[in-house]
This record gives C-alpha cells, structure tokens and sequence, in this order.
C-alpha cells in the first residue's frame, strides 16, 4: 500500500514534490496502489520510486521522469505520457491502452503482457524492450524504435508500424493480422511462424544503416534474401544444389531399394549430390508440388521407371516445364512390366528427356552408369545450359 504522506505530498504539486525528493534523497517513494485518476503531473519525478498498481487514469504525466521505477500493474489507462521518460521501468501487465506515449522513452523497459491496446507511440524509443505477450492491437507505432525487442507471442493486429525500426527484433509467434509494416527496417530480425494475414509490407529495408538500402516486400522471406545476398556459406549452398545436385526417382520396394541406394552412391564418387525421393507415398498436391520444387534445383534427374507407381503422374508434374532441367529414364524389365509404361513416349518427344538406358542387373548398371547415364545426362545440361559447368 501507498505511504499516505507520500501521496499527500505528491497532491500538492510538483514543486512541494521536488523540494522534498531533493530533502530526502534517502527516501524510496511508495505510492503503491494509489488513486490519481487526473492528476496534473506534468514533468514529475517519479523516478526510482514504488508505484506499482497505481490508478492515473487519463492523468498528465506529459515528460514525467519515471525512469527505473516499479510500475508492475500500474493503470495508465488514457494518461499523458507524451515524451515521459520510462526507460528501464518495470511495466509487467500494466495497462497503458488509449495512453499518449508519443516520443516517450521506454528504453529497456518491462512491458511483458502489457496492455498498449491504441496507444499512441508515435516515434518512441522502445529498443530492447520486453514486449513478450504485450497487447499492441491498434497501436500506432509510426517512427518507432523497435531494435532489439521481445515481440514474441505479442499481438499487433491493427498496428501500424510504417517506418519504424524493428531491426534485430525478436518475432516468434508474433500477430500481424491487418497491421501495416510498411517501410520497416527489418535487418537482423528473427521471424518464424507469424500471423501475416492481410498484412500490408512494402518496402522493408532489409540492409543495416550505412550499407546501400536494399528493399523487399514479403517479411517472411527478407532473412533469406539478405543471407542470400551477404552468406558466402548460403551462395555456396545454392550454387552446389543448382550445379551438383542430382534427383534420384523411384519406387522404395526391395527390389528397388538396392538399385537408387546404388545409383546415390555412385554419383556421391562421381562428385554429385544426390537426392533421393521415394514415391511409395500418395501422390497428392503436397509431394507433387515437392517433387517440382526438388527438380527445379536439381543438374539432371534420374528416373527409374521399371516399376512405376506414382512416377508417372510426378515425372508429368515438372518435366514439360522445367526445360533446362535433363531427364534420364532407365528401365528394368521385369515379368510385371516388360516394357516401360506407355505415356513415357509422350515425354520423349521433349527436348530435354533423353533416350531410356535399359539395363539387366543392378551391377550391369553400376559399370555402365557413368558412361551410359551420367554422360548423355551431362552433355544435354551442356545443350539446353551452354553456361553450365560443373564445378
């Protein structure tokens, strides 16, 4: 509970206020729970005091000094705090919705599950602030210093952000819904499974200060983008699955098993990276759309066909668009399927799928890979990608 003289004291203004902080610099001030609905405290000093639970609702604490002060479920609800100075304060499930907090400073201050549902922060100082939990929906945050907060799980839908700084912001979880992040400097974020529905991103700056401004307009790809740009490790990784990755196609049964697990092996000598894909799981939109995916990254594709399933559908899936993209078949015959299914002749007639290499045995294959499926494979990427080379 407030120390009643305390809050008497504070009541007579803040003149009578300073002249007795300053004649008791050893007193911690205590208005813990205290009512001050309306109060005027325009530039008071209420720093490094006790005033959690505090009641100041629609109070003026216009550039009030409340820096390091525990401020834990205080009310503010609809209160002045235009340019106040909050920096460091413990503001843990306080309720700061409607308030003006234009310009004010919450440097490093402790909003977890906060309530600033509709304040007005127009170009505050919130970097490392604890944000975590806070309720931010309808908040206007135009000009914001955001770097380095805590937005995990916190909700700002309806917020409006344009301009501000987020960079090196922590956004796990975060609800965007109808919020505007146009223009955003976004550097250094870390962003994963965010609510972006009708979300409005433009423009978001995704180079640190100093560096030439590079804009892109999707949050959910700007990490990808700037690692893609600046990570020599991730450029390395794109060029070795454009140039060197090898999609292996067909069917996981132990007949077959055997024979891709060797045709992977053979290729990894050979200085490839093979990708395997195993096509005894349903066909639906998910994997055809995963197959394309792979394919578009892949040198050339190998597909078995001597026991087809569902490689029918996924070789139609990608082959007749992706061009650049060679095709070799090879073929097993077997009791079941003595000749390759039928609808592959209409593949043939595509530029870029080569001739079926039929084989008798899996070891026949293996001495002949290089020289019959390897190299036809190589010399097409040559034809349809004059500039390809393997590195």
């Amino acid at each position: 509970m407030a120390n009643p003289e305390h809050v008497k004291i504070l009541k007579q203004g803040v003149e009578v206020w300073n002249w007795w902080r300053e004649a008791n610099l050893d007193v911690l001030p205590d208005l813990s729970l205290a009512h001050l609905d309306h109060i005027n405290l325009a530039g008071v000093p209420l720093n490094r005091s006790e005033v959690n639970g505090v009641l100041l609702h629609h109070a003026n604490l216009r550039g009030a000094d409340l820096h390091d002060a525990n401020l834990v479920c205080a009310d503010f609800t609809g209160a002045n705090l235009r340019g106040a100075n909050l920096s460091d304060t413990n503001l843990y499930v306080a309720d700061l919705s409607n308030a003006d907090l234009r310009d004010a400073n919450l440097h490093s201050a402790n909003l977890r599950g906060a309530n600033l549902s509709d304040a007005d922060l127009y170009s505050a100082n919130l970097s490392d602030a604890n944000l975590r939990e806070a309720d931010l929906s309808g908040a206007n945050l135009i000009g914001a210093d955001l770097s380095h907060v805590d937005l995990s799980s916190a909700d700002l839908n309806n917020a409006n952000l344009n301009s501000a700084n987020l960079s090196n912001a922590i956004l796990n979880e975060t609800d965007f819904e109808h919020a505007d992040i146009s223009g955003c400097q976004i550097y250094g974020i870390a962003a994963w499974n965010l609510n972006v529905e009708n979300l409005k991103q433009a423009n978001l700056i995704i180079t640190d200060y100093g560096e030439s401004e590079i804009t892109v307009d999707n949050l959910e790809i700007a990490q990808f983008v700037y690692l893609l740009l600046n990570n020599a490790k991730l450029r390395g990784v794109i060029d070795t699955l454009t140039t060197k990755s090898v999609l292996i196609l067909g069917r996981f049964t132990p007949e077959r098993k055997s024979v891709l697990d060797g045709i992977r092996e053979a290729l990894r000598q050979h200085g490839y990276v093979p990708m395997l894909f195993d096509f005894d799981k349903p066909a639906n939109r998910d994997l055809t759309e995963t197959v394309m995916t792979l394919a578009s990254l892949a040198r050339f594709v190998i597909a078995d066909l001597s026991d087809p399933n569902s490689i029918p559908h996924e070789l139609m899936s990608f082959a007749d668009k992706l061009f650049s993209v060679p095709v070799q078949g090879i073929f097993c015959p077997t009791e079941a399927h003595p000749q390759p299914y039928p609808m592959y002749e209409h593949l043939r007639r595509l530029p870029h799928v080569l001739p079926i290499y039929r084989y008798e045995t899996a070891d026949g294959l293996m001495a002949a890979l290089e020289e019959k499926v390897i190299r036809p494979a190589e010399d097409k990427v040559k034809a349809v990608r004059p500039a390809s080379g393997l590195l």
